[in-house]
């Protein structure tokens, strides 16, 4: 105990040191706990108060009402080697890292590259058969397309098929239709269209049979003009599919249609 002239500027601590056991082998002075030291006013770090201790180690707790501290000894820690998870080149001590810093940083970028690369393709394949479950299916895109025999189909007749839920009009039409469907004036229509923009084939006129007024179901072969009426608003279309009387203020539409094959016609 050391005990200075004037107690009356000094403030009381208190220090124990306990073993954690660990290590059997090595002895480790404690402290009583009855032991003190008295630190001069103005000591404002642990470090100056811990000179006034005896050599060993301890801790010290500061203050005028602060109890008694206990802290553990660590005396068995192990530093873990970290060699083999260095770079040969950073374990010479003869040798700087700016010497080294060229090639290190070249297989850095190297595996950096790499890895974006991988995750880049890794992303579009993810994204690709994202996409591709929103697609339609193999028996919805057979459904998409219509083959129509055309030999099935007399001159001056209009048939009916169906085709994604939509009825289909395919007028075979004479002569003297596309000669009078070829001769209007574009100029007279509501929706001006020539026949030539509307058919592929002057014999075959091929459009949706859905009224452009109120999505009706025309009658062929009817109306004022030949072609077809639609009697649930009175809209009469001529052989061309062109609007020309009533409230219908478009043409019927035309699909997209191709010819592959003499007498085959497909339809989307």
């Amino acid at each position: 105990m050391l005990k200075p002239a004037n107690p009356s500027g000094f403030f009381k601590s208190v220090s124990q040191v306990v073993s954690n056991q660990l290590n059997v082998g090595k002895q480790i002075a404690v402290l009583p706990k009855s032991s003190t030291v008295f630190a001069p006013q103005g000591s404002n770090s642990l470090t100056a108060l811990s000179r006034s201790l005896p050599s060993g180690n301890v801790t010290i707790s500061v203050g005028p009402a602060v109890s008694s501290q206990v802290r553990w000894a660590h005396t068995d820690i192990q530093v873990p080697n970290w060699d083999n998870y260095r770079r040969d080149s950073t374990k010479r001590t003869d040798v700087k890292n700016l010497d080294t810093e060229d090639t290190r940083k070249n297989f850095t970028y190297l595996m950096a590259g790499a890895l974006t690369v991988g995750s880049a393709y890794a992303a579009k394949s993810v994204v690709t058969q994202f996409v591709s479950s929103m697609s339609a299916s193999a028996d919805v895109l057979a459904m998409a397309k219509i083959e129509i025999k055309l030999s099935d189909i007399p001159e001056g007749k209009s048939v009916t098929f169906k085709w994604r839920g939509k009825p289909l009009f395919i007028r075979h039409r004479t002569a003297d239709e596309i000669k009078q469907e070829q001769a209007v004036a574009v100029a007279s229509l509501r929706d001006p269209q020539h026949d030539n923009d509307r058919v592929k084939n002057p014999e075959w006129l091929v459009v949706l049979g859905v009224c452009t007024h109120l999505g009706c179901v025309p009658i062929a072969n009817a109306g004022d003009f030949g072609g077809y009426y639609c009697p649930c608003h009175g809209s009469h279309y001529d052989a061309s599919g062109r609007i020309r009387k009533g409230p219908a203020p478009l043409n019927l539409e035309v699909p997209h249609y191709e010819f592959p094959n003499e007498g085959l016609l497909v339809v989307g």
